[in-house]
């Protein structure tokens, strides 16, 4: 630092604030400073920055699945928004959601040096008495309410509703679910508010068929459905889900939306494409991600932070032509 400082012509603290990015230095002298910076190949010394700072511009992030659609949407908002904030991230893969695993999971990660913790998906967090590691700030990316860690999440309730309610107003007598796995928060929102608004709304509360988010599941989970009497709309709690609906329709000879409304949930980008072009719920779990890390950078940088306004991100139901009034 003493060597970039002599041949820019500029005190050791300039050099130190151009370093850490402070806005106390002009243009002018930023650009002297990179330029010395790049003709000696200085990089900053990483552990002493962080003696000196308390901080060691890492982010750690804790998943349950890499092969969730979800998952990784938030956490390529998570890694985009870390760089473009100077932090790394470190990612740590839990395959069984055990409340041993994830305490393990978080504590390999501060061993590991880092400044904060996402966890996305965080279903583990409901066991009982569950205490993680508490060294550094920890944020959820999951809409639960009642978590002792600050959390960001999709409303997926208002989203269920959404969809829902459309079928409903088209004038189906009731809406048949094809519900995601019971070990998913999500799921289990979703599921919740198709019952709850059948049951405000006087309607029948068919028995939920489960699938496990794939296509095959949903395929599967339709089939058994549509062996029934009465079945004119099916909202499927994700989009994969309701592709093997759609083909389940067509193998039993009924024609989407004529003879059967289909529903979906997270907008993925094949569904415009899809024959019909599937009805469904629109996620931005892009802004899920970036308001987690918002927040847990706040609480690393300027302590104590609260997490108010905007916890939740409401979806949007997109509306186009698996969906009819019923073909009475």
């Amino acid at each position: 630092m003493a060597d970039v400082a002599k041949l820019a012509g500029v005190s050791g603290q300039t050099v130190s604030r151009v370093v850490n990015g402070n806005d106390r230095v002009t243009a002018e002298t930023r650009t002297k400073v990179e330029t010395a910076m790049k003709q000696l190949g200085y990089r900053a010394n990483v552990a002493a920055r962080a003696l000196a700072t308390g901080r060691f511009g890492t982010i750690g992030v804790v998943m349950f699945n890499l092969t969730t659609v979800g998952n990784v949407q938030i956490l390529d908002a998570v890694l985009a928004g870390a760089r473009a904030r100077g932090y790394s991230v470190s990612v740590a893969v839990v395959d069984a959601p055990t409340a041993k695993d994830v305490r393990a999971a978080v504590r390999g990660l501060t061993d590991r040096a880092v400044d904060g913790v996402i966890v996305i998906e965080a279903r583990v967090l409901d066991t009982p008495h569950l205490r993680l590691p508490d060294e550094v700030p920890l944020v959820i990316a999951d809409s639960k309410t009642t978590y002792p860690h600050p959390s960001f999440g999709m409303d997926e309730a208002a989203g269920a509703r959404a969809a829902v309610g459309h079928l409903l107003g088209l004038g189906h007598a009731t809406v048949h679910h094809v519900a995601g796995p019971t070990g998913s928060n999500a799921a289990q929102r979703r599921r919740a508010a198709w019952q709850r608004l059948l049951k405000r709304a006087g309607c029948p509360v068919p028995p939920a068929a489960t699938g496990d988010w794939s296509p095959h599941s949903g395929y599967t989970a339709a089939r058994r459905l549509l062996t029934g009497d009465g079945v004119t709309a099916i909202f499927a709690a994700n989009d994969q889900m309701a592709v093997g609906v759609l083909r389940a329709a067509a193998e039993a000879g009924l024609r989407v939306p004529d003879d059967l409304s289909v529903v979906g949930f997270d907008d993925l980008d094949f569904t415009p494409f899809l024959s019909p072009p599937l009805t469904t719920v629109r996620q931005d779990l892009a802004a899920v991600g970036r308001r987690c890390l918002d927040h847990l950078i706040t609480q690393i940088e300027k302590p104590p932070a609260v997490a108010t306004a905007g916890r939740l991100v409401r979806p949007e139901l997109v509306i186009r032509a698996s969906t009819a009034p019923p073909n009475r």
